[in-house]
């Protein structure tokens, strides 16, 4: 995995600057720390910062092919390169090294924007391609978003990059909060490409391939999640699905595992999903495995216990790190700088130290269980919606709270309260035509924070429809969809892309230069899933059904029968543990900081803090442990991007040693 940048005239201006394409890949330093690079002529300046994977002496970049008509800077992994190699050789081509970047460029010039669905992989490339005169510059990326890529017009050029900090390095880039990009942050909890939280900014969408050429910009998608008709299904069969789904793991872990020139890593949560990952590696190849946990010092965080349980069974080389509050706290600074978007939660936090610990190990990739969740129905949300469309089928029944009760068995304790709780959460909004049925309650509770925003930024937030813009983007088959996998698009779309593979992934991890491999989110995995009847995926209200019929012969019994956990962390508590403890906490929430910063309330977030610091941010409601976490990161990414430049922890020098192609004519002596 590594950092990309580039410059592209729109018009006739001067050439690239050499010192801007040079300062924007030092601000991705972190993404590609083993050397640089990058190629310049009159029209283009492409950049690159990389880390090594995959054929560590040949794989320098900026890469040509043999006639350098078409140049390619990448950010990613094609795990199907082998095979695509051997096809582009059977037509002529000739590979020059062993790596996939190249394999791009010549399927590029054997396909055309049709090799896109050919790769299987994840990826932000830029292309820039003069074959017979033309100028065009491609950029593209990968299905589901698992690598990023921002663009931005600045006067007449238009800059592109793996992050934004490398777009803020030119001076005439407007560095100012979107409106549209809050709103989605205040309600989805993320902002949705092609939005992000910055004005001008712009992130190419997962699935979509933009050509740049004669100064206009053209985007459009080559690939989309797409779910069948409820009922037209090709194969109903479970167990036939199931076995087809335990090859497709395997396939993709092994992949995934075995196609690099540096050791394999892989996370181990002592959830399912990193569980099945690990089990595969361990079962399925032959090499030693390094695994790595993140513990917690509170216990109600901490999953210990069944990690564990699969080093036991597996007998791997693991190592863990313990994360506090303090630890948190600490670090949360830096996160900001790296997620490069307002955060609701920590969690993204203990990521970046787990990632920390894995390059102190000495390793650069690592197997995860991402995606499993949002692929096949794992998450609380699918089973909620479940519940209350079939409260929605007979609203005025009295006997429908009971199912309550198996959905959170806690209730049962107080059975008496079960029926009115159930009547709160459950029996609203049950709109059985409504798509957006599943996610209201979350947008509705997400939409409080809006009330510590100030007055001009509450009245600028709420002009965004927000929920209406996502649900219009729905295709127009999804009626046909059963009401599962329009919760799955919707998760896909949002959280999936805009903060899980992001703010939680790619960032934390290559904040240590670490790249993330996800089988979850292979191509086929993922066609497989979508093509499956909803009720393999969540069986009444066992989630990831399927995933558990496939390989739970892998997994200890407490594994694969244990409750979900959903991943959190310490919020509040993380800033507040003691008064003063964290040096940048005072002047961060201070009046004048909050009033000079512009967009939140004095008068709404003076109570909150004084309350987080009366209680030390424990036993704080759901509302406002997001509320603090909101202000705190608002306030350091306004610190860091609006009034200062991005810069940051970047030092803006590129990683030695640097490849120059320059093709600018050199002014005689």
């Amino acid at each position: 995995m590594c950092g990309i940048c580039g410059i592209v005239n729109l018009g006739d201006g001067p050439a690239p600057d050499v010192g801007l394409i040079r300062r924007m890949i030092g601000r991705l330093h972190h993404r590609g720390p083993d050397s640089s690079g990058y190629f310049r002529d009159d029209r283009v300046a492409l950049g690159h910062a990389r880390l090594a994977i995959i054929d560590l002496a040949g794989g320098a970049q900026p890469l040509a092919n043999e006639d350098e008509t078409v140049w390619i800077t990448f950010n990613g992994e094609i795990f199907n390169y082998v095979e695509l190699a051997e096809e582009l050789k059977a037509l002529g081509h000739v590979m020059r090294t062993r790596c996939d970047t190249e394999v791009i460029v010549h399927a590029w010039e054997e396909w055309g924007p049709g090799c896109f669905d050919r790769f299987n992989g994840q990826w932000g490339l830029a292309l820039w391609d003069t074959r017979g005169g033309a100028r065009t510059l491609v950029l593209s990326r990968d299905r589901l978003g698992v690598r990023p890529l921002f663009y931005t017009q600045a006067g007449d050029r238009l800059l592109f990059a793996s992050e934004i900090k490398a777009l803020f390095a030119d001076p005439a880039v407007e560095r100012a909060f979107d409106p549209g990009g809050m709103a989605e942050v205040l309600e989805l909890w993320c902002p949705v490409a092609p939005r992000t939280v910055f004005k001008g900014v712009r992130e190419l969408e997962p699935g979509h391939v933009a050509v740049i050429e004669g100064g206009e910009l053209r985007s459009r998608a080559y690939w989309s999640i797409a779910f069948p008709r409820a009922g037209s299904e090709d194969v109903q069969d479970q167990g036939a699905n199931a076995e087809a789904l335990r090859r497709r793991l395997i396939d993709a872990t092994r992949l995934r595992f075995q196609r690099a020139d540096v050791p394999v890593g892989a996370y181990l949560s002592g959830g399912i999903d990193s569980s099945v990952t690990t089990a595969i590696v361990t079962e399925f190849t032959q090499a030693p495995l390094r695994t790595f946990s993140l513990r917690f010092a509170d216990s109600e965080f901490d999953e210990g216990r069944h990690q564990g349980e699969m080093v036991a069974r597996l007998g791997t080389d693991h190592r863990d790190v313990s994360v506090s509050t303090r630890d948190i706290g600490a670090c949360f600074p830096r996160v900001v700088w790296h997620a490069e978007q307002p955060l609701l939660r920590t969690a993204p936090a203990p990521l970046y130290l787990l990632s920390k610990l894995v390059r102190e190990s000495g390793y650069k990739v690592v197997v995860t269980g991402e995606g499993a969740d949002e692929v096949l129905a794992g998450y609380d949300i699918y089973r909620e919606a479940s519940v209350r469309r079939f409260w929605g089928r007979d609203p005025a029944s009295t006997r429908r709270a009971d199912i309550v009760q198996r959905l959170y068995p806690w209730m049962v304790r107080n059975p008496a309260q079960a029926p009115a709780l159930a009547r709160a959460f459950f029996g609203k909004d049950l709109d059985l035509a409504d798509p957006g049925l599943s996610h209201r309650p979350r947008w509705g509770s997400t939409r409080q924070l809006r009330n510590l925003l100030s007055p001009d930024w509450r009245e600028a937030v709420s002009a965004v429809p927000v929920s209406d813009e996502l649900l219009a983007r729905l295709p127009a088959e999804h009626t046909g969809w059963s009401g599962l996998c329009r919760d799955q698009w919707i998760e896909m779309v949002t959280l999936l892309a805009g903060y899980i593979l992001s703010a939680q992934g790619d960032r934390m991890m290559m904040a240590n230069s670490v790249e993330g491999r996800f089988p979850f989110l292979d191509r086929d995995v993922v066609g497989l899933a979508n093509s499956m009847p909803a009720r393999h995926k969540l069986l009444g209200l066992d989630e990831k059904h399927v995933l558990k019929v496939a390989c739970g012969h892998l997994l200890p019994r407490a594994i694969r029968e244990r409750p979900k956990q959903p991943y959190r962390a310490p919020d509040a508590a993380s800033f507040f543990f003691q008064v003063n403890a964290l040096d940048y906490m005072t002047e961060l929430t201070s009046r004048s900081r909050i009033e000079r910063a512009g967009i939140f309330s004095p008068a709404a977030v003076e109570p909150l803090v004084t309350k987080c610091r009366r209680v030390g941010g424990i036993r704080m409601s759901n509302t406002d442990n997001m509320r603090a976490v909101a202000v705190i990161s608002t306030m350091l990414l306004h610190e860091q991007f609006i009034e200062g430049d991005g810069r940051g922890w970047s030092d803006e020098v590129p990683a030695e040693p640097v490849t120059v192609i320059d093709r600018v004519a050199q002014p005689l002596a």
